[in-house]
């Protein structure tokens, strides 16, 4: 039974602690569409798409309205690209990248995920191609997210890949300097990727899924960050009982929207994803949570351990409010995307080398972090391997968006607007990796990696 009291308290996170459903992804696998010809790939994907998510973006709406619950975001994610194309056998994915493009246009979606290529062991030349064609894709387009799974637990670090990526994402950033590395908000580098996981730019329909789901994305820093708020002097351990309990009720909303949504399309409800995911406006920060946890700063000392407290309460409420959670699941620590965080970074609080160790105990890594425009192509593969390095040893997904700004040193602002928010550029070590990740070959896996 639901109580006078819950529901008003949960109006309340809605009103005035900006809790929101942040999105509804309709996963779709598109295997069946492949074929030798481009065209009829492109036709046949461009086909089911339209069919499957014909009436997503009018049902979220009317659920959104019908429950009172904001949604935020309306997306669908694919299968990886690279291997969908795989039997065309072209030199360029470009054609599939406008039409999914396209696609996502007439459907009204946000953004559209699975422009993918799955590389942690090895490449296949469709691989290639489309990690290669990157900076030409993404460039044109609009609402199509890529994401190349580099590492895994398993089967160790790809550094050919690492270094192909690096070059793709600096092409990409330099093709149109006057966007200041917007583009790149658009490319993520995963160790061990999920392949239910809801959000841009992560999102991609992998192997295990089924043909659709409808899969929900919640978030709520808020509302945990009023929580904490009102508990000064509390002991950690009740901290984190109340932030766990809290994390209960927002999955709960989350769950609710999600399974109404898909049982007014007709296709089965897949995860929800209870992701602290951060926004530029002001309380709706992860910095702002750990400064309320009694930081001076994010970024000081103890902000690892204040995060990792966070990230652990939040699993724990998620995982005791649904038996569907899955995705992510715990906090995101975007620069440019959270006001506090971005001005952590300029008042010298949170380096680099902070924000990466902080990054062993959250979820996904560097996110949204602008880095000047000349760093080398070494430099950002390195950045890149050592996120892999963190996800890799310690069994957990870890990702880099990494946002090089054409013309920009460290210190100065980027400023995209909306979502995507504004921050300083980000220092990076004037001392060289070169010859490191010029090697090339295969970091190997962990030990753990033989459980079986």
């Amino acid at each position: 039974m639901i109580t006078a009291e819950e529901v008003l308290e949960t109006l309340e996170m809605i009103e005035e602690l900006h809790l929101d459903i942040r999105t509804v992804t309709l996963s779709v696998q598109l295997y069946d569409c492949g074929s030798e010809s481009v065209e009829k790939t492109v036709s046949r994907t461009v086909e089911k798409l339209l069919r499957a998510a014909e009436h997503l973006v009018p049902v979220v709406d009317a659920v959104s309205g019908d429950l009172g619950i904001p949604i935020v975001n309306k997306r669908i994610s694919v299968s990886p690209v690279s291997r969908l194309m795989a039997p065309t056998r072209a030199d360029s994915f470009l054609p599939m990248a406008l039409a999914l493009d396209k696609v996502a246009k007439e459907l009204g979606v946000d953004f559209l995920g699975g422009y993918s290529a799955p590389v942690h062991k090895g490449m296949c030349e469709s691989d290639r191609v489309l990690i290669n064609g990157l900076p030409e894709a993404l460039s044109a387009t609009e609402r199509i997210c890529s994401s190349i799974s580099v590492a895994s637990s398993k089967a160790g670090i790809n550094m050919d890949a690492v270094l192909l990526v690096a070059e793709a994402l600096h092409r990409l950033a330099h093709r149109h300097p006057e966007r200041e590395g917007l583009d790149c908000g658009r490319l993520v580098i995963f160790c061990n990727q999920v392949e239910d996981n809801p959000f841009i730019a992560g999102a991609m329909c992998g192997p295990g899924e089924p043909e659709i789901a409808v899969n929900v994305g919640v978030s709520g820093p808020g509302v945990v960050r009023s929580v904490i708020s009102k508990m000064p002097n509390a002991p950690l351990h009740e901290m984190a009982e109340a932030i766990k309990q809290t994390a209960f009720k927002i999955t709960r909303a989350g769950e609710l929207a999600g399974r109404e949504v898909s049982k007014r399309l007709g296709h089965p409800f897949g995860i929800v994803d209870l992701s602290l995911a951060p926004t530029p406006a002001r309380g709706d920060s992860i910095a702002e949570v750990l400064e309320a946890m009694g930081l001076e700063r994010c970024g000081t000392h103890g902000s690892t351990a204040a995060l990792a407290l966070l990230n652990d309460a939040v699993k724990r409420g998620g995982a005791m409010a649904s038996s569907n959670v899955g995705g992510l699941s715990g906090a995101f620590i975007p620069v440019t995307e959270d006001a506090a965080m971005a001005a952590a970074v300029g008042a010298g609080a949170l380096s680099l080398d902070k924000l990466e160790s902080m990054t062993a105990v959250c979820s996904v890594g560097l996110d949204m972090v602008a880095v000047p425009g000349n760093t080398s192509v070494e430099t950002l593969a390195a950045i890149i391997a050592d996120e892999m390095a963190i996800g890799m040893v310690n069994n957990k997904t870890t990702a880099a968006r990494l946002l090089p700004v054409p013309g920009k040193g460290p210190g100065e602002w980027v400023d995209y607007g909306g979502l995507l928010g504004a921050g300083p550029i980000i220092d990076t070590t004037p001392f060289s990796s070169s010859a490191f990740v010029r090697r090339g070959g295969r970091i190997p896996a962990p030990l753990h990696s033989l459980r079986n």
